[in-house]
C-alpha cells in the first residue's frame, strides 16, 4: 500500500501541475545555436538576455529559451568556446514566440573553420559544458570518446582528472572518482538509476555499456539537491544519443578486426549508428555495437607465505550494445521522449591452474581447471516529458531498470597429488617452482572433488520523478526555484545452486584429460586439461559421483538473499544569478525502507551426540531511516575567461547489499580432546544493520578558459566520511558469545579524504594538442583487526592519478599518444599483512587517416609497453599476484552519412 500510495501522489502531481493556467501577455524567446550551413549544433553555450541580465545555456539539440518576457527588443549574445562571441537583437510583443537562429561567425580562427571533425571537436564541446555547468564536473563528449582506443564506457571516462579505473583482465570495469570505492558513486542511463548484474555490489560494471552507445558522459563531483544523495564518490551520467543532437539525418558504420598479443585470433567488431528526423517534431534515433573479442592472460599468484598459484586463461568476451530513442516535440511548450537501451556482456572463461602448498614432507601439488560462461545485461527504458505552463516548467520521468547475471553450468575440477620436492621463494615479483619430473606427470594425481554451480542475480528498479521550476524576481535579484520528488523501488535478488562431489571419481582421471602443454610466459607449464573432455565426461558419469550434501547445502542457502530498498526523496532549491555570482543552495530530504530475507545456516557435527546435518533457519528483517541533506555551490566570474567555484554538499551511500544481507554461514564442530568433548564455532554472517555511509564534503577550485578550446583548472576537495565499514571479528559480543570466530561487517570510525586536482587542455592552430591531468589525494581510515583498530588508506585510492596526450590533426591526419597512471593502493587486509595494488601506468595510441568527410581509417595499439598488473604484500618484492595481458592492434574503418 505504501508502495501503490506514493506513486498515486506522484502521478496526481503531474495532472494538477499539468492544468496550470497559462500566464498571458508574455512573450517567449525559443532559439537555437548553429553553424552557417546548419551541419552541426552546439551545446554548452552562453546566452545571454543583456537588457534583463538572464543568462542560459543551450541544450544538447543547441537550443535555448528564455519564457515569460515582457515586450520589448532584446540584445542575445553567444559565447562558445572556440568561435567569436555572436550578438543578435530580436524584437518581442505581447504573448508572441520568437525563434531565432543563432549563427557562429565564419572567420579564419571560427569554430566552423577548425572544428570540422576529430579531437577538437570533442574537446570543445566537453569544454563548453563544463564552463557553463553548476556544479564541479568533468565531461566526454561523443566525438571525444572516438579519439581514444577505449571500448567502453569504464575505460572512456578514465581520461578525466581523478578519475581511475580497476581492471579485469586488463580492461577497465569499475570507476573510482578520487580514490573512493565504487560502490559510493551513483550511475545512471539518461537520468535513470543502474542497478548492477553483480551479486552483492552496488558498482555498475561500466565495460558492459559499448561506447558506440554514447552521446555524453558526465562526471559531477559535486551534487546538487535535484540529484540523489548516494555520491560520495560522485555521480556518473550516461547519455545516449538523440535525433535532435544532430539538425539533420545521419548514418555511421564502423568495422573493425583485433589481435591480442597472447591470442593468435583475429576479433571481430560491428558497429552503426544512425539518427533521423521525420519532421522538425518527431526523430529516432538508434545505435548497435557487437565485438566479439578473444583474450587471455598469464598469472602467478600467492598468499606471501606458504601457497603459490600459476594461472593461465583463455577468454572469449562479447559485448551486444543497442538503443533505441525516440522524441516527439508537438511545439515549443511540450516535449516528449522514450529512452530504451540494452547492453549484453558474455564471459566465455576457461581457467587452468597450478597450486602448491609448500609444507615440507606435506607439501602438495593441485591441477585446477575452471569452466564457466557467464552472462550480463543491463535493460532501461524511460519515458517523460518536458512541459513550458507560462512561466512553470514541468520535467518528469517514468523508468525501469534491470540488470542481471546469470552464470549457469559452471563446472570445477580439483586434482592432487603430494610432492616433497616443490621449493620456490616468494619474496620475488615472479616466483618461480623448483620441482621434479613426478610433479608435472598427471597419472600421479587424484581426481579430489567436483563442483557444479548455477548462479543467478537480479536486480530491478523502478521509479518515477517530477521537477517544477519557476524564474523568480527576489529583492531585484533574478533567480530560479526549483522542487521536486522521486521514488525508487528496488529489489536485489541472489540465488544459488552449488553442487560439491567429493567420491566416485573411477572413471575420472588427471591422466585421461591431458592435452599439450599450454603457452604460458612465465615458465613450464605442464600438460594442459582437455575442457571439453572434462564436461562430457562430468555429464556422463554425474550419477554415479558422490554429493557432499552438507557442503552442497550450506554453500547454497548461506549465498541466497532478497533484498528490497525503497527510496522516497523530496528537494528544494533556488539558483540565484548576480551579476558574477551564481548560488544553487538547498535541501534534499530521503526515505529509505529496507528489508532482507535470508537463511540461518549451520553446519553441525557433533561426535557427542552423533549429529551430523545442516540446520536451516529463515531469516528476515526490516528497518527504515531518514536523511536531510543541504547542499550548496557556487559560481564567480571573476573576468570572461577565470571562474572560481566553491561547494560543501552532504552525501550518502548505502552498505553494499551483500554486506546488509541477512545471511549467517555458522560451523559448529564438537569433538573429544584429552577425554572431554570441546565445541568450536565459527561464522560469517551479513549485517542488516549497517548504517550508511554519511559524508560532508568540500570543493574549490579556480577555471582559466583562455578563448580558443582550452582550459586550464585547478580544485581542492576534502570529505570526512563516518560509518565507513570494515570487516571485524566480532566473537564474544553478546549476540556471539560461545563463538571463536564470527567475521562480520561493521560500522568503523571515521575516514577523510582531501586531494588537489590539476588539468590543462589546450589546441594550437598548427595542429598540436595537449592534454594533462593529475590528482594528488591524502586518505586516512580506521580499520580494525583482531579487536585492535589502526589507520590505514581508503581501500582502493591511489595517492597520485594522471594522464597525459598529445595529439596532432590536420584535415586528413588525426593522431594520438596517451599515458595513463594510477599510483599504488592499499587494497584490503590479507591476514596481518597489507595486500597492495602496485603502481600502473598504459601507453595507447590511436591513429586516423580521413579520405573525406563520409571515410575514416583508424589504428589502434593498446599497452603497448605490455604493462603487467601486480599485487604484493607489504613489501613491492614480496608476490601477491602478477598477471599479464599483452598488447592488443586494432584496425578499422567508419562511414559517415
Amino acid at each position: 500500500m505504501l508502495r501503490l500510495s506514493r506513486i498515486a501522489c506522484h502521478c496526481y502531481a503531474i495532472l494538477g501541475l499539468g492544468a496550470a493556467p497559462f500566464f498571458v501577455n508574455a512573450g517567449e524567446i525559443n532559439g537555437q545555436l548553429t553553424n552557417d550551413d546548419n551541419s552541426r549544433v552546439f551545446a554548452g553555450a552562453q546566452i545571454r538576455l543583456q537588457e534583463l541580465n538572464l543568462t542560459t545555456t543551450s541544450g544538447r539539440d543547441g537550443s535555448f529559451r528564455f519564457p515569460s518576457l515582457p515586450a520589448g527588443t532584446y540584445t542575445l549574445k553567444a559565447s562558445y568556446l572556440g568561435a567569436a562571441p555572436v550578438t543578435q537583437l530580436v524584437t518581442l510583443t505581447d504573448d508572441q514566440t520568437v525563434t531565432p537562429v543563432i549563427t557562429l561567425s565564419e572567420n579564419t580562427n571560427s569554430l566552423t573553420d577548425i572544428l570540422v571533425r576529430g579531437q577538437r571537436s570533442g574537446q570543445a564541446s566537453a569544454i563548453n559544458k563544463q564552463r557553463v555547468s553548476s556544479r564541479i564536473s568533468s565531461i566526454v563528449s561523443a566525438d571525444a570518446i572516438g579519439q581514444f582506443p577505449d571500448q567502453n564506457a569504464a575505460e572512456a571516462l578514465q581520461r578525466l582528472p581523478g578519475i581511475s579505473l580497476e581492471r579485469d583482465q586488463g580492461e577497465g570495469r569499475f570507476v573510482g572518482i578520487r580514490g573512493i570505492d565504487p560502490n559510493l558513486n551513483n550511475v545512471t542511463i539518461n537520468g535513470l538509476n543502474i542497478p548492477s548484474p553483480e551479486s552483492g555490489v552496488r558498482s555498475v560494471a561500466l565495460d558492459v555499456i559499448p561506447s558506440e552507445l554514447i552521446q555524453t558522459l558526465e562526471v559531477s563531483k559535486s551534487v546538487t539537491p535535484d540529484m540523489d544523495a548516494d555520491a560520495i564518490g560522485g555521480a556518473i551520467d550516461v547519455k545516449s544519443v538523440s535525433a535532435f543532437d544532430y539538425p539533420g539525418s545521419t548514418a555511421s558504420v564502423t568495422a573493425q578486426a583485433s589481435q591480442n598479443q597472447l591470442v593468435d585470433k583475429t576479433s571481430p567488431k560491428l558497429s552503426a549508428k544512425m539518427t533521423k528526423k521525420f519532421s522538425d517534431s518527431v526523430g529516432i534515433a538508434a545505435a548497435l555495437s557487437w565485438f566479439d573479442r578473444d583474450l587471455g592472460s598469464d598469472n602467478i599468484e600467492s598468499n606471501g607465505e606458504d601457497e603459490l598459484e600459476q594461472r593461465e586463461y583463455n577468454i572469449n568476451r562479447e559485448r551486444l550494445g543497442g538503443a533505441v530513442n525516440l522524441d516527439w516535440r508537438p511545439d515549443f511548450n511540450n516535449q516528449y521522449f522514450l529512452r530504451t537501451l540494452y547492453s549484453q556482456f558474455a564471459d566465455d572463461e576457461y581457467r587452468q591452474a597450478n597450486i602448491y602448498s609448500f609444507e615440507g614432507e606435506d607439501s602438495q601439488i593441485e591441477r585446477e581447471s575452471k569452466d564457466r560462461y557467464e552472462e550480463q545485461s543491463i535493460f532501461t527504458v524511460s519515458g517523460g516529458g518536458e512541459h513550458q505552463l507560462g512561466v512553470w516548467l514541468i520535467n518528469w520521468q517514468l523508468g525501469y531498470a534491470k540488470s542481471d547475471e546469470d552464470e549457469p553450468d559452471a563446472l570445477y575440477y580439483v586434482f592432487k597429488t603430494d610432492n616433497d620436492s616443490i621449493t620456490t621463494d616468494l619474496n620475488t615479483q615472479i616466483p618461480v617452482v623448483t620441482q621434479n619430473a613426478a610433479a608435472t606427470d598427471l597419472s600421479t594425481y587424484e581426481t579430489d572433488e567436483v563442483s557444479f554451480e548455477d548462479n543467478y542475480t537480479k536486480d530491478t528498479e523502478t521509479s518515477i520523478k517530477i521537477d517544477v521550476i519557476r524564474p523568480l524576481v527576489i529583492a531585484g535579484v533574478e533567480t530560479e526555484l526549483k522542487f521536486g520528488s522521486k521514488y525508487r523501488m528496488r529489489e536485489k535478488n541472489r540465488d544459488s545452486q552449488v553442487f560439491i562431489y567429493d567420491d566416485g571419481f573411477s572413471d575420472m582421471s588427471a591422466q585421461q584429460y591431458a592435452t599439450g602443454s599450454p603457452d604460458w610466459q612465465f615458465g613450464d607449464f605442464g600438460p594442459g586439461l582437455d575442457r571439453q573432455g572434462m564436461r562430457t565426461d562430468f555429464n556422463s558419469n554425474r550419477q554415479q559421483l558422490s554429493l557432499a550434501a552438507l557442503d552442497s547445502e550450506v554453500e547454497s542457502n548461506g549465498a541466497s538473499y532478497v533484498n528490497n530498498e525503497d527510496i522516497f526523496a523530496a528537494y528544494g532549491m533556488l539558483t540565484a544569478q548576480f551579476e558574477k555570482l551564481q548560488i544553487v543552495a538547498g535541501l534534499r530530504y530521503e526515505h529509505t525502507d529496507f528489508s532482507t530475507a535470508g537463511m540461518r545456516v549451520e553446519l553441525v557435527e557433533n561426535e557427542q551426540t552423533g549429529e551430523e546435518g545442516v540446520r536451516n533457519t529463515p531469516w528476515s528483517t526490516q528497518r527504515d531511516y531518514d536523511y536531510l541533506l543541504p547542499s550548496i555551490n557556487l559560481r564567480y566570474d571573476l573576468t570572461d575567461k577565470v571562474l572560481l567555484r566553491g561547494a560543501y554538499t552532504q552525501t550518502l551511500a548505502r552498505p553494499k547489499f551483500e554486506d546488509v544481507a541477512a545471511f549467517q554461514i555458522i560451523q559448529s564442530s564438537t569433538e573429544e580432546d584429552e577425554g572431554a568433548f570441546v565445541t568450536e564455532r565459527e561464522a560469517e554472517v551479513g549485517n542488516p544493520d549497517l548504517q550508511p555511509y554519511e559524508s560532508s564534503n568540500f570543493d574549490l577550485s579556480i577555471e582559466y578558459y583562455p578563448g580558443a578550446v582550452g582550459v586550464l583548472s585547478a580544485g581542492y576537495f576534502y570529505k570526512d566520511i563516518d560509518n565507513f565499514v570494515v570487516f571485524a571479528d566480532v566473537a564474544g559480543t553478546s549476540e556471539w558469545e560461545g563463538f571463536d570466530e564470527v567475521i562480520q561487517p561493521v560500522n568503523g570510525e571515521s575516514a577523510s579524504l582531501q586531494g588537489v586536482e590539476l588539468s590543462w587542455v589546450k589546441t594550437f592552430n598548427n595542429g598540436l594538442l595537449l592534454s594533462a591531468n593529475g590528482a594528488i589525494t591524502d586518505s586516512e581510515a580506521t580499520t580494525l583487526l583482531d579487536g585492535e583498530s589502526f589507520k590505514t588508506r581508503l581501500p582502493n585510492q591511489s595517492d597520485k592519478i594522471g594522464n597525459l596526450a598529445v595529439g596532432y590533426e590536420n584535415n586528413t591526419v588525426s593522431l594520438r599518444l596517451t599515458l595513463a597512471y594510477k599510483s599504488d593502493n592499499f587494497e584490503e587486509l590479507d591476514g596481518e599483512m597489507l595486500r597492495i595494488e602496485d603502481s600502473h601506468q598504459q601507453l595507447d595510441f590511436t591513429g586516423k587517416y580521413y579520405f573525406d568527410d563520409s571515410m575514416m581509417v583508424y589504428f589502434n595499439g593498446v599497452n603497448l609497453t605490455n604493462e603487467p598488473y601486480y599485487h604484493y604484500f607489504d613489501q613491492p618484492d614480496r608476490n601477491a599476484q602478477y598477471e599479464k595481458y599483452g598488447r592488443t592492434f586494432e584496425v578499422g574503418f567508419t562511414w559517415r552519412m
